[in-house]
């Protein structure tokens, strides 16, 4: 069964429709694994700060049927499909890694191009699984994370939910 990493992030009524996809990926994909909840700047864009995570877990949906079930977990925290891409957003859930497939299509590219440039994807993602070998840089995630620039990409840990 494939395993998923998909990124998680909100800055519109952020704490609220963070914890409200956590409960949704957790409930629809059972044996997922979060990390830390982090707080960053946005990017590209002024607005309010970001809460980020990464969630991980198997599948066995296809990938295009992942997208779909991810898409239903943004409009229920109240995401239009039309909503600008660098605008305030109350959920984006984008797929990082699936397995170690690769493709390049509308709409979809994978391993996501911007988790090497994104501290809100990597240093998540490095927290649930260092050892990941990424698909085309073909280097650990934990080690592409200790090379990262994160002064310039600040990221604050939240305190612990439960």
């Amino acid at each position: 069964m494939p395993r998923v990493y998909v990124a998680a992030g909100s800055n519109v009524d952020a704490e609220s429709n963070v914890a409200r996809a956590v409960a949704e990926l957790a409930r629809v994909f059972p044996g997922a694994r979060f990390s830390r909840w982090y707080r960053n700047r946005a990017v590209g864009f002024e607005g309010a700060d970001f809460i980020n995570l990464v969630a991980g877990f198997d599948t066995a949906l296809p990938v295009h049927a992942l997208l779909a079930q991810l898409h239903a977990i943004e409009a229920l925290c109240g995401r239009p499909r039309a909503a600008p891409r660098w605008a305030p957003r109350s959920m984006d859930l984008d797929v990082l890694l699936y397995d170690d497939l690769t493709c390049e299509e509308p709409g979809l590219k994978l391993p996501r191009p911007d988790l090497l440039k994104r501290a809100y994807m990597l240093g998540p993602l490095a927290e649930l699984a260092p050892d990941l070998i990424h698909p085309t840089a073909g280097v650990p995630i934990g080690e592409l994370w200790r090379r990262f620039d994160r002064d310039a990409h600040p990221l604050e840990p939240l305190p612990a939910r439960t």
